[in-house]
């Protein structure tokens, strides 16, 4: 019997014990398997968190661990996950590859009885990716690390991570539909593309209280007024814990803005 939780027809998840203001819950670890098989693929092996390995290694024979991006939440288990497991480690960076050649985007990938593809989602960082199950449910499934979450919206964590990289990875995961989304942290988020949609107006919404902020400041997007009074106006009530993440995000809005700012002027 395994410790994880069934979310779909394919994947069962492994939430690790690191629950904060940016990991919501705690990371959230896949365990992916064609019905029947005993062998897995683990997607993300989250903090070095020894319990946590080890639970993802019982979850039967690993053939595969799949990495979303770089974040230390996501990445940290992964020397101890293979030693546990012997199973090699794939990612869009080489430097958290084990045993294998980094990922692409659109390669197919075929692993404990599953076809998995490789889907480039930069934003959140520049290595993010997602995994599209094509198989899982009658619409598929998609998992999306933390470019898209359970619940809330995700961070951009500028310069590794820029909103017109983002606005063009909503794009693409809107044209998976209505398929469900199995995020990094949080709960399943049943239709993909609504969520995708809800999210651009959201980052839309923000960058008009970055103009007005912006207006009220006497700043026209060249990086001054400084983003910590830009950040003070528009996230007012935000929580003193994540100040980092939006000052991040606030750098990624004024970049947006000034490459705006050129092409009109060209």
């Amino acid at each position: 019997m395994t410790g994880s939780t069934a979310v779909s027809a394919f994947a069962s998840v492994l939430t690790a014990p690191n629950p904060g203001p940016m990991t919501l819950d705690g990371t959230n670890s896949y365990v992916l398997r064609f019905p029947g098989r005993e062998s897995c693929v683990v997607v993300d092996p989250g903090p070095d968190d020894e319990g946590h390995l080890r639970a993802l290694a019982a979850e039967g024979p690993v053939e595969l661990v799949l990495i979303t991006h770089w974040h230390r939440d996501h990445t940290d288990g992964i020397d101890r996950l293979a030693e546990l497991t012997g199973a090699p480690v794939r990612a869009a960076l080489p430097e958290h590859c084990r045993g294998a050649d980094p990922l692409a985007d659109g390669e197919v990938l075929q692993a404990a009885g599953l076809e998995i593809r490789v889907v480039a989602s930069p934003g959140h960082t520049a290595d993010s990716l997602c995994f599209f199950l094509p198989e899982d449910g009658p619409r598929g499934a998609v998992l999306t690390g933390d470019t898209v979450l359970g619940r809330g919206t995700t961070s951009l964590g500028y310069p590794d991570g820029t909103l017109a990289d983002y606005f063009a990875t909503l794009d693409r995961l809107e044209e998976f539909g209505s398929a469900p989304a199995l995020p990094a942290h949080g709960q399943l988020v049943p239709d993909l593309s609504a969520t995708a949609r809800f999210y651009r107006a959201h980052r839309q919404e923000r960058l008009d209280q970055v103009r007005a902020a912006l207006a009220t400041l006497g700043g026209s997007g060249t990086g001054e007024p400084p983003v910590s009074a830009v950040a003070d106006l528009v996230y007012a009530d935000i929580d003193a814990s994540i100040r980092p993440a939006v000052e991040h995000g606030v750098a990624a809005q004024l970049h947006y803005l000034r490459g705006l700012e050129e092409l009109a002027s060209d």
